[in-house]
């Protein structure tokens, strides 16, 4: 018997409705029976790449924390495997030549998957007067997520070795396979590269303009032009362009947070740096810099997609006056990481 791992959870939240040791959350909606459904909107079998290049944005100026990753050749014999002929590297014909690499890969830094474990709080899940950090469904830290441990010895970018988000890792929502019924709300049209703070009434009128319909089990995507202008910066960003340009959501819209609750929404992703804007603008009424991750992840356990390639596939919904499409967007199935890069892919 599995027991609960909270005596009380946070006000809103939905932890411990898919089980007292669910680590998916609202990924769970994604039924059969809702794939099936998915899949009928595809008439056309066309399909778009939603993913920037993974060294997109560039630099390191819209997170100092995260790199663009660097691409080395695997080395055999001190010999950089590359162009290499089978005779030199073990295992193949002497006829063959062979190229191996390997990535460092910052999993957060371009398009990418946030999991649960990218965000918790400090809360009293035991009802005892204390807090404790938590995460999704009551997930301790030290227990679930747990901390990395200093290596000195090691080069910088390794120095704090292991960490470990186990129940909560990204490989949990890939094993969910993410596949469903993607749909579209196009803020750029509304808004252009504006940066605006999209609240409840702003995101009605976008879905209104476009008769847009979200059911529950959809994955809501947003669309802002962001795409757009990493790539036109092509690799040199301005840090003044990322972080000043274009729509996101208002984390600290309690009407819109309340909307999103009630959508069944599975997931939500946006081509932008963070879905929301960022910092939130009630850091001091409610202590959260970025409060719609707080409700997402923290609180009802959907995903957070960001920096997604969603360009082209807006083009051609609004050409075809669709907002509908079928989604596969599984993160890598990496043990642990808290965030993981992803190639997402919608048919029409």
């Amino acid at each position: 018997m599995i027991l609960q791992r909270w005596k009380r959870r946070p006000d809103g939240s939905n932890w411990g409705d898919f089980g007292p040791d669910d680590a998916v959350g609202r990924l769970n909606l994604l039924t059969p029976e809702r794939v099936l459904a998915a899949v009928q909107e595809v008439r056309t079998g066309i399909s778009f790449c939603l993913s920037l290049p993974l060294d997109l944005p560039g630099g390191n100026v819209a997170n100092p924390r995260r790199h663009p990753p660097k691409l080395v050749a695997t080395v055999q014999d001190g010999v950089p495997v590359y162009n290499r002929s089978g005779s030199q590297a073990a295992g193949f014909a002497s006829t063959g030549v062979v190229s191996d690499d390997a990535v460092l890969l910052y999993t957060q830094y371009s398009t990418q998957w946030d999991s649960f474990a990218h965000i918790g709080a400090a809360f009293d899940a035991d009802d005892d007067g204390q807090d404790e950090i938590v995460y999704y469904n009551g997930w301790r830290a030290g227990e679930t997520v747990v901390s990395p441990i200093e290596n000195p010895h090691a080069e910088p970018w390794a120095r704090f070795e292991n960490p470990n988000a186990h129940e909560l890792g990204v490989d949990r929502l890939a094993e969910t396979c993410i596949q469903g019924r993607g749909v579209l709300v196009d803020l750029h049209a509304l808004f252009g590269r504006e940066r605006h703070f999209v609240g409840y009434d702003d995101l009605m009128r976008a879905m209104d303009a476009a008769s847009t319909v979200v059911e529950t089990g959809d994955i809501l995507l947003l669309y802002t032009g962001y795409d757009q202008v990493i790539l036109e910066m092509a690799g040199h960003p301005k840090r003044e362009v990322l972080h000043g340009t274009c729509a996101g959501l208002d984390g600290c819209d309690d009407r819109l947070l309340q909307w999103i609750t009630d959508s069944g929404v599975a997931a939500i992703a946006s081509d932008n740096r963070a879905v929301e804007l960022l910092p939130g603008r009630c850091v001091e009424t409610k202590g959260l810099s970025a409060p719609l991750h707080h409700h997402c992840l923290f609180k009802l356990g959907i995903p957070l997609g960001e920096q997604w390639f969603l360009r082209d596939l807006a083009n051609w919904l609004r050409q075809h006056g669709r907002t509908r499409f079928f989604l596969t967007a599984p993160p890598l199935r990496l043990p642990g990481a808290v965030g993981s890069p992803v190639t997402p892919v919608a048919t029409v």
